[in-house]
């Protein structure tokens, strides 16, 4: 694999990004055979399920619908089933975007765990100025992944219509069958391709976060998931923050001080802005603390000595 963004780098795209935004269309019913059977959309990477990791990618969709079984998720879905259950990718799509009314629609696979939402944006992106039907990612082989696309929602519809008169049901059809008939642009991206099949992609997906690289905007994702939070923080402003107070004051007052920072971020009505401000104020401090630390101990010129008996 090739090198990999973090959570939080790059600009994603705005919620409902474009005049008429976008929808997203999660297919996670597969029967995830090479897994043994498992609930592949529930199996955790970096301490978050790879469903609710998908989720995170589309958070700017208009409306996003996830075709599978009801399930927790981190953010609010709309659910859709297949008809018949387990009948295949045609079929979920078909139901999925039964649900949907945007022009343009991501789609989706759930096993994506490093698919991130400005990679969505640039597919969305090319979309638009391509004028062509859609835009897929291909993998490190230079396969198509039709799973991890932009398309013009009534291409998608029209062409599904029509394998459903040819066929008469769409159950069981592959992908490619719907994928031959569009007019289609390609992007390289081997990493937010990669996908989940085995439990060794599992594996490499859940040491590759924890890469020294990684890790810590991978655990600041995870955090703000579990919170149920959605605020970008300058990271490494609130690491200097951290530092300055270690380094200045003492070693306690670093998680101390950011606790606080945060606690007054919310007190003032929260966002990246009161974050911000609370954190100037807090390093202002911890850089005056240590300037006077450094100081001890000097004595300013003019100073009266001290002539008491005990003095000294």
């Amino acid at each position: 694999m090739t090198a990999y963004d973090p959570p939080g780098t790059g600009t994603g795209p705005d919620r409902g990004a474009g005049p008429a935004g976008y929808d997203a269309v999660v297919l996670a019913g597969g029967a995830a055979r090479r897994l043994g059977g498992t609930d592949k959309p529930g199996v955790r990477v970096g301490g978050r399920a790879l469903l609710d990791r998908v989720l995170a990618a589309c958070g700017g969709a208009r409306s996003t619908v996830v075709v599978a079984a009801p399930r927790p998720t981190a953010r609010p879905v709309t659910w859709a089933r297949e008809d018949p259950p387990g009948g295949g990718p045609l079929a979920a799509l078909d139901a999925g975007l039964r649900h949907t009314t945007a022009e343009h629609v991501v789609v989706l696979s759930a096993d994506l765990p490093f698919l991130q939402e400005p990679t969505v944006g640039r597919l969305l992106g090319e979309l638009r100025a391509s004028g062509r039907d859609g835009v897929l990612l291909t993998d490190p082989d230079g396969r198509d992944q039709p799973l991890v696309a932009a398309y013009r929602a009534p291409r998608l519809r029209e062409e599904l219509a029509l394998l459903a008169a040819r066929h008469g049901a769409l159950a069981g059809l592959p992908l490619r069958r719907l994928t031959a008939e569009l007019n289609l642009t390609r992007v390289s991206d081997p990493v937010a391709s990669f996908d989940c099949d085995t439990w060794d992609d599992i594996a490499t997906a859940r040491a590759r976060i924890r890469e020294h690289g990684h890790v810590l905007d991978e655990w600041i994702s995870a955090v703000k998931d579990e919170l149920g939070i959605d605020l970008d923080v300058d990271t490494r402003g609130l690491l200097d923050l951290a530092r300055d107070a270690a380094h200045g004051v003492a070693r306690p007052a670093a998680p101390l001080t950011t606790f606080l920072v945060g606690y007054a971020a919310a007190h003032a009505g929260g966002g990246p802005e009161a974050v911000a401000e609370a954190a100037r104020k807090a390093v202002a401090l911890a850089a005056r603390w240590a300037q006077e630390s450094a100081s001890e101990g000097d004595v300013a010129p003019d100073a009266t000595p001290d002539t008491r008996p005990d003095a000294g």
